[in-house]
């Protein structure tokens, strides 16, 4: 594991929302959103409400028991887009047994996809950025 192995969401620009236990997160700096498997939507609530990595390794997800290359795996890809950052010297939360039954209660493996295809729309200023007199979604062309 790494030298710390509790997390928060890096940023108040990265927001989340879950969609029938999916969790979809979006980062507003960069217009993107980021779309979870059912496991992967379970690791990233847990893992962003400050549980430790540590709690989760050897837990059922997928069909499966998470491995700890699984989950450093994981949260690299977590790490590498810019949505969790490691908490040095922070006590981890308790994990409850029923985050542990909504874990286990997963069918899919641990996946993070990247989506950017909004990303022009997202991050524009509708107020300040669209070209008038259209109006949003046309945005003001810079010459």
């Amino acid at each position: 594991m790494r030298h710390s192995d509790v997390y928060a969401i890096a940023s108040k620009d990265i927001v989340f929302e879950s969609f029938d236990g999916e969790a979809v997160v979006l980062d507003l700096s960069t217009g993107k959103y980021f779309g979870f498997s059912d496991s992967g939507s379970r690791l990233w609530q847990a893992l962003s409400s400050g549980i430790s990595a540590q709690a989760l390794v050897g837990q059922s997800a997928g069909g499966a028991t998470i491995s700890i290359a699984e989950l450093e795996g994981f949260i690299s890809r977590l790490l590498e887009f810019g949505l969790l950052a490691p908490l040095a010297d922070t006590p981890a939360q308790p994990v409850s047994a029923d985050r542990l039954a909504e874990l286990a209660q997963t069918r899919e493996p641990i996946k993070v996809e990247v989506h950017d295809d909004l990303a022009d729309l997202i991050i524009v200023d509708p107020i300040h950025e669209v070209e008038e007199p259209q109006g949003w979604p046309a945005v003001k062309q810079t010459s």
